[in-house]
């Protein structure tokens, strides 16, 4: 008798010791599971402000390399042996901002094709820091002619006894205001490339 009941309770050992067995097995299965992470939509969101700021850029640089190249004004009153004519190629201050905002247009026309592939593949990550680069480049390039510029505008308007450096904007009216317009527009083209820098900065370090 004692030996059938010490039967009994060992059998009904191994029984709670496989149930055990079972609900540590299927508690490690349960924990093993990976969870689906979320994908992330402000990459997208990203990448489509992203492909805007250089369209306003590339309307921006456009208009201060049009603007400025086509500045010209001649004075009504001339003589035979003089005439009285402002040109922006008369200066290569000005000729180095048209230079430098066309360089700018040309390449925002040709970043914007890896902006849109950046807004359908918000995870590559090489496409993005390959446009920062590139942002911070023609950044400082576009900074550079539009403060040069804006010095000559500025002695244009107000000049400088010091040096000799007469106002001519009293005269020469309609070609201050253009060029003025046109430094303007370059630096609003600065300014959305800066934009662009710090948005490709912001993307990567949270990538």
């Amino acid at each position: 008798m004692d030996h059938s009941k010490s039967s009994g309770d060992t059998a009904i050992n191994i029984g709670e010791s496989n149930s055990a067995k079972h609900k540590t097995a299927f508690t490690a299965t349960t924990k093993a599971v990976p969870l689906a992470a979320p994908q992330p939509a402000w990459k997208r969101g990203v990448s489509i402000f992203d492909f805007i700021l250089r369209v306003c850029a590339l309307v921006a640089a456009l208009a201060a390399t049009a603007t400025m190249g086509t500045t010209d004004q001649t004075l009504p009153f001339f003589t035979q042996f003089f005439q009285f004519q402002a040109s922006y190629d008369d200066l290569p201050t000005f000729t180095f901002f048209v230079v430098a905002n066309a360089i700018a247009s040309g390449y925002l026309v040709l970043s914007m094709p890896f902006s849109i592939v950046a807004i359908v593949r918000p995870h590559a990550a090489g496409v993005k820091l390959l446009l920062l680069i590139l942002d911070t480049v023609v950044m400082a390039f576009t900074i550079a002619a539009a403060a040069a510029a804006a010095a000559i505008v500025y002695l244009a308007h107000n000049g400088n006894s010091n040096t000799n450096w007469f106002a001519i904007c009293q005269q020469f009216n309609d070609f201050c205001q253009r060029v003025s317009g046109a430094v303007v527009a370059s630096f609003i083209a600065a300014v959305v490339f800066i934009c662009l820098v710090v948005l490709s900065a912001v993307a990567l370090r949270r990538h």
